[in-house]
């Protein structure tokens, strides 16, 4: 296998464990956690995020640069199209968790466990409306850049 097959492989795993990660945090642990006491819910979230805040930019940073350099690399093969529409919805899934998902995900590691702010579920509640948009751009992205390396690799 050549370097240019073995990097669309490595993209391709790093961009499918970003969207499965996201994938089960929303529609696997979002809603159970949601049933637990406040101070387990609290707990649970803060456990998470301090897990999260190494997991998921490990799996970002590889899919980020390999799917924005092979994006520019490949800009004459089959699939590119695809590869413009991974790349945007990469850059949407971003956006997403910079506005969205950041602020909240950095407040929840300060709040005091036995005395967290009285609207902190309005807050978590905010956050998650941009949360779906973030799970459904990532997919998006890797099936884009999975449609990309399918078509290329079928020539």
């Amino acid at each position: 296998m050549n370097l240019p097959n073995l990097l669309e492989f490595v993209n391709l795993f790093f961009a499918g464990m970003l969207a499965g990660v996201e994938f089960v945090i929303h529609y696997g642990v979002r809603e159970p956690a949601e049933q637990l006491p406040d101070h387990a819910q609290l707990q649970l979230r803060k456990a998470l995020v301090l897990k999260l805040r190494v997991l998921v930019p490990a799996f970002f940073a590889p899919t980020a640069i390999l799917g924005i350099t092979l994006t520019a690399l490949n800009s004459s093969t089959p699939g590119f199209g695809y590869r413009c529409v991974g790349v945007v919805a990469l850059l949407i899934w971003i956006a997403i968790r910079v506005v969205g998902t950041v602020p909240i995900n950095s407040a929840t590691v300060d709040w005091d466990l036995n005395a967290p702010p009285q609207d902190w579920k309005a807050q978590v509640t905010h956050a998650e409306r941009f949360h779906i948009v973030g799970v459904w751009a990532i997919i998006l992205a890797f099936a884009c850049f999975l449609i990309a390396v399918s078509l290329k690799l079928s020539t």
